[in-house]
């Protein structure tokens, strides 16, 4: 693994019974990058990232998260990493600082009142930071779980289907905070199944089909795989997202 790959993947399979679920995944992600994982349902992208978070073991192959071989360097790994999944898992009757500061102490970080009120600013979320979090909307339990997700400044933050159940509001506070992660030098592993969601996000992306990686690069790279592009002159129509965002005010 070089210095500046800090998740690498080879060869690893997961059957679940008789179902081959991944059959000889190889992935590579650089350091600070977006790599998003994009797959149909049942591709198998919840199960590479529950590998690399140690929640599962590999039948096969080896995966290294920061270093860390994810079997032989688990407790490392753990420390390493943190993991947002596809529903927010944050506690409805604490305030949205009340969840942080949870965290914080968790994490034995000192100052948890100051390190809650930096990421609740760091995600817009000030505001509401007193708030209980049942008065959230979806897109704002979204920004509080993927801030939860910061503390202790993980090296690597997985991802999985974070815009999953939100409306187009929602969904876009979702992207603006993976975007803050990407600024503030966090990789991001990102599985989503929205094409736009990786086009919009991504650095790379990596196409995992029928348990393997059928291809990897970035979005020009991935262009290049398709015939050259035919000029035409089309009426565009305003799709029913665009109505819908440019009637209650929120920018693409």
């Amino acid at each position: 693994m070089t210095t500046s790959t800090i998740i690498r993947v080879a060869g690893v399979t997961k059957s679940f019974g008789d179902i081959d679920v991944l059959r000889g995944v190889d992935l590579a992600v650089e350091r600070g990058s977006i790599v998003a994982l994009l797959g149909s349902n049942g591709a198998g992208k919840t199960t590479l990232v529950k590998i690399l978070s140690t929640l599962l073991r590999a039948d096969g192959g080896t995966a290294e998260v920061a270093g860390f071989d994810v079997v032989a360097e688990a407790d490392d790994v753990r420390r390493a990493i943190s993991l947002t999944g596809q529903f927010a898992a944050v506690d409805e009757v604490l305030t949205g600082c009340e969840n942080l500061m949870l965290i914080a102490r968790l994490r034995k970080l000192p100052k948890p009142r100051a390190v809650a009120d930096e990421l609740l600013a760091r995600f817009s979320l000030t505001d509401a930071g007193d708030r209980r979090v049942g008065t959230y909307s979806g897109g704002m339990r979204r920004r509080l779980d993927i801030a939860m997700s910061l503390i202790g400044d993980p090296a690597v933050v997985f991802l999985d289907e974070p815009t999953t159940g939100l409306d187009p509001t929602g969904r876009l506070e979702a992207w603006d905070a993976v975007r803050q992660l990407a600024r503030g030098g966090t990789t991001v592993l990102l599985t989503t199944q929205y094409l736009e969601e990786a086009e919009q996000l991504a650095d790379r992306v990596a196409i995992l089909h029928e348990g393997r990686i059928i291809v990897a690069g970035t979005l020009a790279e991935l262009r290049v795989l398709m015939p050259p592009a035919q000029v035409e002159y089309v009426e565009r129509r305003p799709s029913l997202e665009d109505i819908f965002l440019a009637l209650t005010g929120v920018a693409r």
